[in-house]
């Protein structure tokens, strides 16, 4: 069981941290989060997103990313909840002024668990998320090396544990990011209202996309 060849594993880990790299909504999130709040909230929303991609392995390997890949209009709901809530967060953040990271007061941070859940469904709620899991895991699963669902969730928890040795220093830039940003008030209400677009950006484009 799992008996792979060195090339299988070399082919897989390449592609799973290109897939870790590429920006996308998650990243945007555990970024934003920790430049308005800090580190903590920042690994909030990192623990968050994994929740949510550990959410798709597991439907991957029950096979029910397979009902948004075939069905329209699940993919359609799943597609609209999550571009309006990504276009919410952004609108929260172009309005919001005091949390911005250099506000001169010591800013209101949010609950970590608040956080936590906000990055569980900016994950979940990304369909793209599950069809690209749905199209990329079986691309590994190799006969006579255990079941197919077995393979799908082994290689999926492999992403996320790569993830984990990526997304961290994400939250350490943006730490230290935050801290600049802390003292320079004007440059940090822009890069508040940027981040905002950012989201808006993400959510119309998710909501404008097909399969």
């Amino acid at each position: 069981m799992f008996d792979y060849t060195l090339v299988h594993w070399m082919t897989f880990f390449s592609a799973a941290v290109l897939l870790n790299l590429s920006p996308g909504p998650e990243s945007a999130f555990i970024l934003g989060q920790t430049l308005r709040n800090g580190r903590r909230q920042g690994f909030a929303a990192m623990f968050g997103t994994w929740t949510g991609g550990g959410l798709h392995v597991v439907m991957a390997a029950a096979g029910l990313s397979a009902i948004l890949a075939t069905s329209a209009v699940a993919f359609s709901i799943i597609k609209w909840l999550g571009a309006a809530y990504l276009i919410w967060l952004g609108f929260m953040m172009l309005l919001s002024r005091e949390d911005s990271p250099a506000s001169n007061e010591e800013p209101k941070r949010k609950n970590e668990y608040s956080i936590y859940g906000q990055g569980v469904l900016v994950a979940t709620l990304n369909p793209k998320v599950a069809i690209f899991f749905l199209a990329f895991l079986p691309q590994f699963v190799v006969e006579g090396a255990g079941s197919p669902g077995a393979q799908l969730f082994l290689h999926g928890c492999l992403i996320i544990i790569i993830a984990a040795f990526i997304d961290p220093f994400l939250v350490m830039i943006g730490a230290h990011l935050g801290a600049f940003f802390k003292k320079k008030q004007k440059l940090a209400l822009w890069v508040n209202r940027a981040l905002g677009g950012v989201f808006v950006t993400l959510g119309v484009r998710l909501a404008s996309s097909a399969k």
